[in-house]
């Protein structure tokens, strides 16, 4: 048996277009990116971006970007004791 190989292009349109079809196209993504190993050095980049930067510097300007936003806290949740 002499099965020709189909383009790898054209599996990947089939798949994500059954993929969008059933999951819909948020969930296609969703699924899609967890396969995405990305491209450059995060490394070497973060290091450049954050050169001279503290931590004091970062953490003000989370708290500025968060400014007037209400302060959800998680709270622990308490578990019911089965009853019986």
């Amino acid at each position: 048996m002499n099965v020709a190989a189909t383009p790898l292009a054209e599996t990947t349109h089939k798949a994500i277009a059954v993929l969008s079809k059933e999951l819909g196209i948020v969930e296609t993504v969703r699924f899609l990116t967890q396969f995405s190993t990305g491209f450059g050095d995060y490394t070497r980049e973060r290091g450049v971006i954050l050169r001279g930067v503290t931590m004091d510097e970062i953490l003000s300007e989370i708290r500025r970007a968060h400014r007037g936003r209400p302060n959800k806290r998680i709270q622990p949740t308490r578990q019911k004791r089965a009853r019986g």
